[in-house]
């Protein structure tokens, strides 16, 4: 049951995701790519300000004082993201998301779960691992010819 849920968890960010990839592939380059960011940045915390009621008090300065600091980590890393899909999709289009997605894996699960939070990886994770190195090699392969 906590697979199908997972699974229902990432089904709902991969669905999302598939709406920010076609909004940034979609959107007309400009010359300053931040003013798109910002905008559906703008729009995001928008809905997440609409939505955060329905899951309880959202006690802002509470979680703020709390945890503060990882609230500024987490922006920061959304702002790379943001800045990063932008300039991949303008740039590449939307068939290099593979990249991201497998240098995502690699380095969340090598440096968030190895060495920050120090989680067991067993020989099934290690072999995950190397798949996604494979496919990035095959991804260029494909690419350069």
């Amino acid at each position: 049951m906590n697979n199908i849920i997972a699974i229902s968890f990432a089904l709902i960010a991969a669905i999302g995701n598939t709406f920010f990839v076609i909004g940034q592939k979609k959107a007309l380059e400009l010359a300053n790519p931040f003013a798109f960011i910002s905008i559906s940045a703008t729009f995001c915390l928008l809905l997440t300000l609409l939505a955060a009621p329905l899951f309880g008090a959202p006690k802002y300065y509470e979680v703020f004082k709390i945890n503060g600091l990882w609230a500024i980590t987490s922006g920061f890393g959304l702002f790379l993201t943001y800045l990063g899909f932008n300039l991949l999709y303008s740039s590449f289009g939307a068939s290099s998301y593979i990249i991201y997605a497998v240098l995502s894996i690699l380095t969340t699960t090598l440096i968030v779960s190895g060495l920050v939070f120090k989680e067991t990886l067993n020989i099934y994770h290690w072999l995950s691992l190397l798949s996604a190195i494979i496919t990035i090699i095959l991804f260029s392969l494909g690419n350069s010819k």
